[in-house]
């Protein structure tokens, strides 16, 4: 990632916070064992519950002697960040210099608090990148819904997506389907049916992409259906999908593809 685009994010999600969810994790890749907060040269495991660039909360334990080194540090702390690799290889660490800017007890469990950590610098692009990801596809998920991406030989190519393995969960029995276009908010595709049984079914889409393989079941209705010319026997069907469900991967799949064909239109007042 540049750094103008790292940039970019900075300066636009700055105060956003993320929190990690069981997806939000999956697709940062953020390694949950591997997350510590160091104070006085020693090292607290914790849970990150949310981030953003300016700072983040965590969870951890009180039962330690956590409390007196932060005292004796004046609240001045490190936090440890782990990520799984896009490449395999080892994994991305850093440090965040940052101070402790207090504490509360979380939920009812009197040893276990949610701690506020304030970054006293800007954080690794590292962090940038992988947080401006999620960041920027929930803001163009609201801004660019129904945009449509067609499935043709170079769209599929460049967003990596398999059509071949597409399948859509009616009443939980997959049906095999052809994908014929997608966006943010739903998708068309053809399958074999009578439209009046299948127009307003609740049913589930699994798309799957390559590099990396990624498998996503989104769930939402069959809202509408049109005639396939000079095929009695299969039907046109356009998918709604349930908003607040989308998968957050699913979501960047489709930003990074607009962005990339954004990028690739020439400017017309370009000489």
């Amino acid at each position: 990632m540049t750094a103008q685009k790292t940039s970019s994010f900075y300066d636009r999600f700055k105060d956003i916070d993320v929190t990690f969810t069981k997806d939000i994790i999956q697709v940062t890749g953020l390694i949950t064992q591997e997350i510590y907060l160091k104070c006085g040269g020693d090292l607290w495991p914790c849970i990150i519950y949310s981030a953003s660039f300016q700072g983040a909360k965590i969870i951890a334990n009180t039962k330690t002697n956590l409390i007196a080194k932060l005292e004796a540090a004046n609240n001045s702390v490190s936090l440890r960040f782990c990520f799984k690799s896009p490449d395999g290889n080892n994994p991305v660490i850093f440090f965040v210099t940052s101070r402790s800017l207090g504490y509360a007890p979380y939920g009812k469990a009197d040893d276990v608090a949610i701690f506020t950590i304030q970054f006293t610098q800007r954080p690794p692009d590292d962090l940038i990148g992988i947080m401006g990801r999620i960041l920027d596809a929930n803001f163009n998920f609201a801004k660019r819904k129904e945009n449509r991406i067609i499935i043709t030989q170079d769209s599929q190519r460049k967003m990596h997506v398999l059509p071949r393995e597409c399948a859509v969960f009616i009443e939980s029995v997959p049906r095999h389907c052809i994908l014929r276009d997608v966006s943010f908010s739903g998708a068309k595709l053809i399958m074999m049916g009578v439209a009046k049984f299948l127009v307003n079914k609740d049913i589930a889409l699994r798309v799957d992409f390559d590099e990396p393989r990624e498998s996503f079941l989104i769930r939402g209705r069959f809202v509408r259906s049109e005639m396939v010319e000079g095929r009695k026997d299969l039907v046109a069907l356009g998918i709604q999908f349930v908003e607040d469900l989308v998968p957050i991967g699913y979501k960047i799949r489709i930003n990074e593809y607009l962005e990339m064909v954004h990028l690739e239109v020439p400017d017309p007042d370009a000489k």
